[in-house]
């Protein structure tokens, strides 16, 4: 989970990933069925590296249907020990794995240097139509697909109803204005906070950006990035955040540690702005406080608008190295697309589906939450997830974007200054970073 949420990334130094002509993998026309179906019945050895518990389930499946197929599950570890693991052993030239799990925004990170295959020619494409729009458009900005969507954080609001109605609030805040309202309310009366904006959690910030219609980042796929974390649209959003925390309304303490999980098991934290992963996190989190917490959409910036934005989420992608592309790519296929496989990823191991047949099936969307008063969960994100913005893109290093950001944001919010005037801050490491990578910046 720590991985989902980029909390345990820090500061990076990408070798090799110096700006190229970008892509890689194959140039090859459409694999053909006839070649498929003589990959699949060839014996044959894949490893795949990922961190998701008992995928080993999903990974049973596969082999069944595909007998000639043996596939070695590996995790070799989670956050930045997997990307360092990973790279080290791309640039080595032997031990990478065939398919690699990637989250979304570290994508451009190994497309630069060649080092995904482009899977369209295997057929990739015919899948779109699979997934919601903007989770697909993470793995395929362009014509290439560069890896198949596993899991996805769609953003909503969970809240604790027995504090807020302590404060006089029935309903959840539906806009920023009354959030910043209720805020003061469940102060006032409680002594709680309505959230935490973790200091040095850029997912967070970055997903309550992506709510705002603010584009920070842009790459072309080759050498030129756009970069505008500082735009009259991120300020705004920085500003709200600045006031609340200026005011003693909002908390910023360091998150996904011990005293940040006893905040929310405590009532310390009346609520948390969050991600479709976190329902049932909070559920082993804070155990004791079960049936008080309920769900909603974030607040709008506008009232009746309906619009969210993404924290967390990774796909499966195939090395360009493998030496069984075919095989490889229908195994990162089946585990997100075929419909058992991709159904045990969302109610076994609690990963939130972007395919659209999970995001519809009862079976899923149905479930109430004993933990959330019998709320039907699922659905609400399920809901909330047609509502991301789809135009929304990643640097080719974002190990240094995040690590700027604790260094820099991080120690501005946690000592409750002014966050948007840091945004100017950030801005000039970005670019400064990126012109001395060599890359053009718009």
């Amino acid at each position: 989970m720590a991985l989902g949420v980029g909390a345990a990334i820090t500061a990076l130094v990408l070798s090799g990933c110096t700006p190229s002509s970008g892509g890689g993998g194959s140039t090859q026309g459409p694999v053909s069925q006839e070649d498929i179906d003589k990959a699949m019945t060839t014996p044959t050895k894949l490893t795949f590296w990922t961190w998701v518990p008992d995928i080993e389930n999903e990974v049973k499946l596969f082999e069944e249907k595909y007998p000639a197929i043996d596939v070695t599950v590996e995790n070799v570890g989670q956050g930045l020990p997997h990307y360092q693991k990973l790279r080290s052993a791309i640039e080595a030239g032997e031990g990478a794995p065939d398919v690699a799990q990637i989250e979304y925004q570290y994508i451009p990170s190994f497309v630069l240097p060649g080092s995904l295959l482009d899977l369209t020619p295997y057929g990739a494409d015919d899948l779109s139509g699979d997934y919601v729009d903007w989770a697909w458009n993470q793995v395929s900005p362009d014509e290439e697909v560069w890896a198949i969507p596993q899991d996805v954080g769609p953003m909503g609001n969970l809240y604790r109803e027995d504090i807020l109605s302590k404060a006089g609030i029935t309903e959840p805040p539906a806009t920023y204005e009354e959030y910043a309202t209720a805020a003061k309310a469940v102060k006032d009366a409680t002594g709680s906070y309505i959230s935490n904006l973790g200091a040095t959690q850029a997912g967070q910030m970055i997903g309550l950006f992506w709510q705002a219609g603010v584009k920070p980042f842009g790459y072309d796929g080759k050498e030129t990035v756009k970069i505008d974390v500082n735009s009259d649209g991120a300020k705004e959003v920085a500003s709200y955040w600045t006031d609340l925390i200026q005011q003693d309304l909002i908390s910023v303490d360091a998150d996904f540690n011990d005293q940040w999980y006893q905040g929310l098991a405590n009532g310390k934290y009346a609520g948390w702005l969050t991600a479709a992963w976190a329902p049932v996190f909070l559920q082993g989190t804070a155990e004791n406080t079960s049936g008080l917490w309920r769900a909603a959409p974030l607040p709008q910036w506008k009232a009746g608008e309906e619009v969210s934005g993404n924290w967390g989420g990774s796909s499966d992608a195939v090395l360009a190295s493998s030496k069984n592309p075919i095989a490889a790519y229908e195994l990162a296929k089946f585990i997100n697309n075929d419909e058992e496989s991709a159904m045990k990823l969302a109610t076994e191991q609690f990963l939130f589906p972007p395919q659209v047949s999970v995001l519809e099936d009862p079976a899923f969307v149905d479930q109430e939450s004993e933990f959330y008063g019998g709320q039907q969960v699922n659905k609400l994100f399920s809901e909330i997830s047609q509502t991301v913005d789809t135009d929304f893109q990643w640097l080719p290093f974002m190990d240094y974007v995040y690590s700027s950001y604790e260094e820099t944001m991080g120690s501005v919010i946690a000592d409750k200054g002014d966050i948007a005037a840091a945004l100017d801050t950030w801005q000039d490491q970005l670019v400064k970073y990126a012109e001395d990578q060599g890359f053009t910046v718009e």
